[in-house]
């Protein structure tokens, strides 16, 4: 078993997504250190992709900035490995299949085992073709962390049951992206899913306020939060962490 269920074993889990490169990896660092510092219970490290699907475009953006500046995936994983020195929650890399395969999906699963990486999210990745993925996350104990949406329906307690790490319930139709509301009956999708398994649900796509951090962690075990800590890397460039660990600790002390 990975570290993953050390995020959730004190209170509901504070779970932030940075994309790695964006304005730069010292400042990806930086972000990372000072969001763990306000009580972020597990960082989601995103590997820039030219075609980042499930993204909306603010996280859309942050993959283009970081390309640009030159970030690869072998430079990443020496990043990893450095930050891995200084931070001890789980973290877990979100990117996209091609990425994994373009590497060999041995090769990078493998190294993320080596680095210190706890989980991979693979959004473009079907339940029913997870398999090549699978064996190779067991494999390396790395946890292969499954989403489910709310058209999920019938597949809700198949994809449960088979779960490891903690599930991504995505709260809303669409792309990534700050909402003003989420309206989507969430609480019978995590009935459903506590029925068949006792793995950790956290909620993600479109949360970006306190109040919307504690009604989602008082729904399930945690809460997900990307575009909006994208926006205050894109407002503070190189100044950012700072103003990340604050919006951090505002969104956790919300939550406990």
């Amino acid at each position: 078993m990975s570290r993953i269920h050390k995020a959730f074993e004190n209170g509901k889990a504070f779970i932030a997504f940075i994309t790695c490169g964006d304005p730069d990896l010292e400042t990806t660092a930086a972000a990372v250190k000072e969001a763990v510092a306000n009580g972020a219970d597990l960082i989601e490290l995103g590997i820039p992709f030219s075609d980042p699907t499930a993204e909306g475009p603010v996280i859309q953006g942050a993959n283009i900035r970081a390309l640009a500046g030159g970030v690869t995936t072998d430079i990443i994983f020496d990043f990893v490995k450095e930050l891995r020195k200084d931070v001890s929650v789980p973290m877990v890399f979100m990117t996209y299949a091609n990425v994994v395969f373009s590497y060999g999906a041995d090769t990078f699963i493998s190294t993320c085992q080596e680095i210190g990486i706890d989980g991979l999210i693979l959004p473009d990745i079907p339940y029913e073709e997870r398999e090549e993925f699978q064996d190779l996350c067991t494999k390396y104990d790395v946890d292969l962390i499954p989403l489910i949406a709310p058209t999920s329906e019938n597949r809700i307690a198949m994809i449960a049951k088979e779960a490891e790490g903690f599930i991504y319930l995505v709260s809303s139709l669409g792309v990534t992206g700050t909402r003003s509301e989420i309206t989507t009956d969430l609480g019978s999708i995590v009935k459903i899913i506590r029925e068949v398994t006792d793995i950790p649900v956290a909620i993600g796509f479109g949360i970006s306020t306190p109040e919307q951090a504690k009604k989602m962690g008082d729904l399930s075990d945690g809460a997900i939060v990307g575009s909006a800590i994208i926006k205050i890397l894109e407002k503070y460039g190189k100044e950012a962490p700072k103003y990340v660990g604050e919006y951090v600790k505002s969104m956790k002390d919300a939550m406990r």
